[in-house]
This record gives C-alpha cells, structure tokens and sequence, in this order.
C-alpha cells in the first residue's frame, strides 16, 4: 500500500505483554495489508540491561529508562502502556495531553477516579485497551450468533477465567502480588477480561453480589473470587476468577444459555466453539464442537488455509489492525477507554460488595472518548 503515513510507537513496558505487543507490531503488517506502517521507535524501561536485550530482540530503535522525556517527543505519535497498573493513569494522561494515540494493558486503572481521569483527558485522541480475548474468531462467531437472535432470549451466563500459579508463585516479589502497583489480584487480573466479554456478548450488568478472597498467607490482594450477577436484559449469571484453580493453565471460558440454544468456549480449545441449537431434532440436540478457522469465520482468510489453527499471538495482531483500520476511517474502535471505564466501573462493584457482603447496584455513568476521525 504505496504513501502510507508513518506512526511512531512508544512502548512503556517491555515484560510478558511488552512481548505481545512487539510481535503484534512486527506481524501484523504480515498477514494483513495495513492502512499506516508503524514505527517501533522507543521502548521505557526500568532495568537497562533487560530493556536492551528486549529492544534488540524485538527492533525496537531505541531505549529510554525515563517515559516521561518520552510520551511528548513530536516524533512519537501512539503511547503503548504495558506497565504495571499503577503507572497506567499517569503515563496515559500525559500521552492523551500530548495528542498522542493512546493504548493501555486492562485493567484501566487500579480504581474509578483513575479511570474517570484517563477517559476524561483521552476524550479528544483515539484509544485502545488491550482486552484482547474479543478478537477470538470462536468469541466473535459467539458474538454474531448472540446479535443474530440463534440463541434466543439469553437466560444463563457463565464465565469463569481460572489459572493455578497464585498458589506456588515463582517470584513472590512480583508486581502483581503488590497493592500498590496491581490495585488488585484475580479481580483485575483475571475477572475483568471475563466481565468485558460477558457485557460484549449479552450486554450491561445491573446489580452483583460477590465474595472476595485471599489464601496465600499475608498477600494483600484478592486470589480468587465468586460472583453473582443480573444483566439488565433480565438474565442471571455467575462468574469466577482464581489463581488457585489447581490444574487450569489458562482457562478462560463462558457459556450462554438461551431459549433457542447455548453456546460455550474455552480459551484453552481457543480454535473451537461449541453451540447447541434447539431447533435440532430431538436425537441430534446437544452441543457441536465447531472449529472456527474456515471459510465465514473472522480473521482467518487473513492467516492460514481453513482448517489450520491460530494462536494466542493472533488475537492481539487482530486487535491491532481493527484499531488501525477504524482509527483510518475515523470509526470508533471497541474496547476503548470508555468501555474499560464501564469495566472497572464493574470491577469496584465487585470490591465493594465482597466488603459489605451485600448485593450492589452498578453505576453506568457515561464517557465518551472520540473516534479515530476526531483526532
């Protein structure tokens, strides 16, 4: 694609995500015809020997140890935060004030105000937040199929994302064991991807109930918790989210009952979705297992020839070139910082109800960030 404008990232981050991202950069212009090229101009970090060896592994042109001499430079023109979470809202507030493009690691923040503070001072740029399980061909056929009515009037949804490494931590000093920088354990973690897929998939939450709770002796953030909600299309639902599921790798799944059908996923079988259809026949009803890299399916014509299975990687490359693409025809682009704000809305909900041990109605104030063409 001949005379496409040029942007400049600067990524604040280089761990487990600040991988993803890089590779998301590299790939994406790969498999898909890209309306800019990016620029994998600076990466920030902390530790200047792991920042090194992280930008010669992944091309990044340079290395800064300070974001702040970095999120206002004229030649960076998108801010990539993939930082622990207590340095999201100030890195994204300055990049927004700077007129930047501005992508953020979920959760937003570690609370409301901050989250309300990012969305307000991002209203005149374009944002992402990397919620990137939406961009799962098995999740989006999910999500169609939902949107199309197959399944009816939704009654049950499940969604539960469970791991096991809380229990037996390989750092015990990691970040996301601390307050201060993860704001939260499971329920930031873990729980706000399966709350953002839950409200895409069937809508807005009205009222929780949940319970919050701790294991590993003297850890000051949640390891696991239970909730029970209702959505305003007058479903009910349960969710669970642990780091002591013993056995689960990266379980993150839901299932959605209706009157004309059921559908359910799991990450962990990620190229595959299950749907039951209650117009069957009565011998043939049950759940089909359907494998989502074919012909009608989201992405894939992109990737490999049908049949060949994506992975993990793909879905923050799909996430990646959806942004671009509306950011280049001045669509809004879904989840942005408005609706990670919607979430962590959610997620203080969840909070405070575990405290009180009460149900809690959800606030759904609103804020809007703008479109791609606004910028």
């Amino acid at each position: 694609m001949p005379n496409r404008r040029k942007l400049n990232i600067a990524m604040v981050g280089y761990g487990f995500m600040g991988r993803a991202h890089s590779n998301a950069f590299h790939q994406a212009g790969h498999f898909f015809d890209l309306p800019f090229e990016l620029g994998l101009k600076v990466i920030c970090g902390r530790n200047k020997e792991k920042l090194q060896q992280t930008a010669t592994q992944w091309g990044w042109e340079q290395t800064a140890t300070d974001w702040q001499s970095v999120v206002g430079r004229p030649d960076i023109d998108i801010v990539d935060i993939c930082t622990p979470n207590s340095l999201h809202a100030p890195i994204a507030i300055a990049a927004a004030c700077a007129d930047k493009i501005v992508m953020c690691e979920k959760p937003l923040a570690n609370s409301v105000e901050q989250a309300e503070r990012m969305a307000e001072a991002a209203r005149g740029v374009p944002t992402l937040v990397w919620f990137n399980y939406r961009r799962v061909p098995a999740v989006r056929l999910a999500h169609q199929l939902i949107s199309e009515g197959r399944i009816g009037d939704v009654f049950h949804y499940r969604g539960f994302y469970l791991q096991s490494w809380g229990r037996s931590p390989n750092d015990p000093g990691a970040w996301r064991f601390h307050p201060e920088e993860a704001g939260s354990g499971a329920s930031g973690d873990l729980l706000s991807h399966s709350l953002d897929l839950a409200t895409w998939l069937n809508g807005p939450v009205r009222r929780l109930c949940s319970s919050v709770h701790t294991f590993y002796p003297g850890r000051k953030v949640d390891d696991a918790v239970i909730l029970l909600a209702e959505f305003s299309n007058g479903s009910i639902a349960t969710f669970e989210a642990s780091r002591f599921a013993t056995g689960n790798q990266n379980r993150n799944a839901f299932e959605v009952n209706g009157s004309q059908g059921s559908l359910a996923f799991n990450l962990e079988e990620m190229n595959h979705l299950q749907f039951s259809d209650f117009s069957d026949e009565s011998a043939l009803q049950g759940f089909r297992k359907i494998l989502v890299t074919g012909l009608g399916h989201a992405y894939v014509d992109h990737v490999w020839p049908p049949g060949h299975v994506i992975g993990y990687e793909h879905t923050f490359i799909f996430t990646l070139v959806d942004f671009l693409n509306a950011l280049s025809s001045g669509n809004r682009f879904h989840p942005d910082f408005s609706d990670a704000l919607a979430t962590q809305r959610l997620l203080e909900a969840v909070a405070e109800s575990g405290s009180r041990r009460l149900w809690v109605d959800v606030d759904h104030a609103e804020t809007t960030t703008k479109a791609g063409s606004q910028r």
